[in-house]
């Protein structure tokens, strides 16, 4: 059976020697913090912290020494990552940089790319959002039809992005966009651009959600002029950039999905469970920094198992990974 073979790991002692240092910065740099600004920490962006992240050399944790990063394990950045988002800390700025943009540009960028932007990345100055959901395409991803066509002095880009995480807020935006065939021509002819989102005829409008907040954004490009070196890897090698882009080094889906999956159920339990508690108790006085938080909590919860993959979904990837359909 596929569950027989899943074993545990433990962290090295080296990585591990990490927490510490970490816990005592965030213990310093959040203290105050309410705690509902604290159950933000996935969407809560704050500049000044990711630059002060920078300057520690926790960002670009996994990065090679000689492009600004710190040549750790991915041990060391689980127990960083584990315990920023233990103590509430503000990461939407640095997390898609770090996590997804640096490795990318690493992997398929040309020397001068990543010369350029990986040093800016770890030190928290450049940040990055992604650009390959569109309207009317739901998860269909192959389905793409912004455009980039040639031009004498490189590419010009045509077309929208909708839910872009902070891209209201970040510098540049990798998209992926279709360079030959129309949308019927599925994971041919797509190609993954680096777009400085500063450039004219780009239009960034937020989205606000059910809590006032608008960390999603609708982005739109109308006549947009890249250079030639705005391409990132090979022209038609979109769709084998972002299905890597997507996965980790081996790609576990399986062992991954299951994670998420318990995960987020965990997630989605801990405000149902805190309300019932405090509901058996009605008179008792509840701090406003707690109801506060729980009531935040309460309305993102359902968010937790569509973001990064349904539900239904990883479940499916389960039950064909152990063999049940």
């Amino acid at each position: 059976m596929f569950l027989d073979t899943l074993s545990l790991t433990s962290i090295p002692r080296e990585d591990e020697a990490l927490r510490l240092p970490v816990r005592a910065f965030l213990d310093e740099a959040l203290a105050g913090v309410p705690a509902e600004v604290r159950a933000r920490s996935w969407s809560g962006f704050d500049a000044d912290f990711s630059r002060a992240l920078g300057e520690r050399g926790w960002i670009g944790l996994t990065l090679p020494i000689e492009h600004g990063g710190a040549g750790r394990s991915v041990f060391a950045r689980f127990v960083l990552v584990e315990e920023l988002l233990r103590a509430g800390a503000p990461v939407a700025a640095h997390w898609i940089a770090d996590r997804q943009s640096a490795p990318q540009i690493l992997r398929f960028g040309t020397g001068e790319q990543v010369g350029r932007f990986l040093p800016r990345i770890c030190r928290g100055e450049t940040y990055f959002c992604i650009g390959m959901s569109e309207p009317n395409s739901g998860s269909d991803l192959a389905s793409v039809r912004t455009r980039a066509t040639r031009t004498a002095s490189g590419w010009r880009l045509d077309g929208q992005k909708i839910w872009t995480t902070n891209a209201h807020r970040t510098h540049f935006m990798l998209a992926l966009a279709r360079t030959s065939g129309d949308a019927s021509s599925r994971h041919h002819g797509l190609s993954q651009f680096i777009v400085d989102l500063a450039l004219p005829g780009i239009t960034i409008r937020p989205i606000a959600d059910l809590n006032g907040e608008a960390h999603f954004c609708e982005v739109f490009f109308d006549g947009v002029e890249l250079a030639t070196d705005a391409l990132l890897g090979d022209e038609g090698d979109g769709w084998k950039q972002v299905t890597s882009e997507l996965a980790a080094g081996a790609s576990p889906l399986v062992e991954s999905a299951l994670v998420k999956d318990l995960g987020t159920t965990l997630e989605q339990f801990i405000p149902e469970a805190i309300a019932d508690a405090l509901g058996e108790d009605p008179d008792a006085p509840l701090p406003e920094s707690l109801a506060r938080t729980l009531r935040y909590v309460a309305q993102i919860a359902p968010a937790f198992s569509l973001r990064g993959g349904t539900r239904e979904v990883l479940r499916g990837m389960i039950a064909r990974g152990l063999g049940l359909r």
